[in-house]
């Protein structure tokens, strides 16, 4: 069974050092995905909140300066992955038997306000946006134990960015944001949105989860769900990622809003917990532990058909 991952944090992990992806320590590399039947995946770009003492340069300059090790990593291993703009590259790339890799980026500050960027960053090969991480930009407010905050709506550039957005084929990610922008964000776009990396709010009542009318807002859209593998998300004050919640989490979303609905988003690389799905060579076991459960068809669709589905709607 295939697999398309909706959100990872490999490059963020692999840039300071400059670790190749072909091979390295962390949950996901080359070999891993293939291992693991991997049809594509989301590479996030982590835009870090405070320039001068995290990077030492602009957020756009940082975010360039990584796209250019992206890059340099893609052509050294282009023999086993393959940059993905269109679905039509992806499937060449299956047929091709290359793996494919979707750049997008992960707290969109960097656009700072000019919408022009948005075009740019399109340009550049970014893919899908996640429009908060968790502080506030130019798009809106993120998702916050504060229930004023947590209401916060988009700011009016955040309502004219996601329009621009679904015009030049971005994905709009609402993983990370406010209650109150998520709502917005549906009201405002033409397109399927996605929550890359969330759970189920009902099931933990972690603030970055999901309560069920959010979800189904996002479902509404023809969007889809990327279930988060990190513990807390799965279960509340636990340090361990269990297999079986997550996969009460993937029975739970789907009952709630439809098996077109629902996907992964491992957020592998970005969490910090221990794992039963230690790395991606692992994924086989979640497809087997789903697999009594949901049907094949059913199945095809939440490891990779739904984002599939979305992509094409997007890209």
């Amino acid at each position: 069974m295939k697999i398309i991952d909706m959100h990872c944090d490999t490059f963020w992990a692999c840039y300071p050092e400059r670790k190749s992806i072909r091979k390295n320590d962390g949950h996901i590399d080359l070999e891993k995905l293939i291992k693991g039947d991997s049809m594509a995946q989301f590479f996030a770009i982590f835009i870090p909140k405070e320039d001068t003492e995290d990077v030492g340069v602009s957020r756009m300059d940082y975010f360039n300066s990584v796209r250019d090790f992206y890059l340099e990593e893609l052509q050294k291993n282009k023999d086993l992955i393959r940059p993905v703009y269109t679905v039509s590259d992806l499937e060449k790339n299956l047929a091709d038997g290359k793996l494919s890799s979707v750049l997008t980026i992960e707290d969109s500050a960097l656009v700072e306000g000019k919408m022009e960027r948005i075009g740019e960053l399109k340009d550049k090969g970014v893919s899908l946006m996640t429009l908060t991480w968790n502080y506030e930009n130019c798009f809106g407010y993120p998702n916050s134990s504060d229930p004023a905050i947590h209401a916060k709506g988009l700011k009016d550039f955040g309502k004219e960015a996601v329009k621009e957005m679904n015009r030049k084929g971005i994905i709009v990610d609402v993983s990370h944001l406010s209650s109150g922008g998520l709502k917005d964000v549906v009201k405002v776009t033409s397109k399927p949105i996605v929550a890359s990396h969330s759970c189920a709010r009902a099931l933990s009542n972690d603030q970055r989860n999901l309560w069920d009318d959010e979800m189904k807002l996002i479902a509404d859209t023809d969007g889809t769900i990327g279930v988060n593998f990190y513990s807390e998300f799965l279960r509340e004050g636990c340090f361990h990622s269990y297999l079986d919640d997550i996969l009460e989490h993937t029975k739970y979303m789907v009952n709630k809003v439809g098996i077109d609905h629902v996907s992964l988003g491992s957020d592998f690389d970005g969490i910090d917990c221990t794992l039963d799905l230690k790395d991606f060579t692992y994924m086989p076991k979640l497809v087997e532990g789903l697999s009594k459960t949901f049907k094949d068809s059913d199945l095809e669709k939440i490891c990779y058909g739904n984002t599939l589905r979305v992509m094409k709607e997007n890209l």
